[in-house]
């Protein structure tokens, strides 16, 4: 039974070989499937069919990472954390599957999000003093880079529409947001000014 297990014995059954790792994958695999499902089901993009293949990818992952389990908790809330962000990771990487890179980034302009209150009008000199430091300081890559980001897709998915790697897509990243902060602190904006455009 899966609830008979305490932490060391989860472990030891998980790096032993045999009916006995067997029986404890099936069993994390339920507890984590139950976990997902509690964790994910209130989302909008959840589908049911992606369960079993988000299971699977958390079961290798726990498996590959169990030398980092220490103890300080159930060792069954530990696998479901990782279970989640697996999870979580997928849901992100779905959303953004049947996006082109090239249509996302294609229009450019700054809308500042409405609040009830309207937009203020530093909000709006920012969003103009940005969309003017994108367009003129940043390379093409770099802009591309920056405008998904700040849209929100999934940066293992603009690294695989550009064609390149997460080393690669991070150098761009972190040049493309050093040019952005110094072209709005030239234009009389403080760092915190750009740290506001990325929440």
């Amino acid at each position: 039974m899966t609830h008979d297990r305490d932490n060391k014995q989860w472990v030891e059954a998980l790096r032993s070989d045999g009916p006995l790792r067997e029986a404890a994958l099936s069993d994390l695999g339920a507890l984590l499937s139950f976990g997902l499902r509690a964790a994910l089901k209130s989302r909008p993009d959840f589908i049911e069919s992606m369960l079993d293949d988000v299971v699977q990818d958390s079961l290798l992952r726990i498996l590959a990472t169990l030398d980092q389990f220490q103890d300080r908790s159930r060792f069954v809330t530990w696998a479901t954390a990782i279970s989640v962000r697996v999870g979580l990771t997928e849901l992100r990487k779905r959303r953004w599957r049947d996006v082109s890179l090239e249509a996302l980034v294609a229009d450019s302009n700054f809308e500042p999000p409405t609040t009830d209150e309207g937009t203020a009008p530093e909000r709006r000199e920012l969003l103009d003093a940005m969309e003017r430091v994108i367009q003129t300081e940043l390379t093409e890559k770099q802009r591309t880079v920056l405008l998904a980001e700040m849209r929100g897709m999934a940066q293992d998915e603009i690294a695989r529409q550009m064609g390149t790697n997460r080393n690669a897509l991070y150098k761009l990243s972190h040049d493309a947001r050093q040019r952005l902060e110094g072209g709005l602190e030239q234009a009389g904006f403080g760092s915190e000014a750009f740290a506001s455009a990325f929440k």
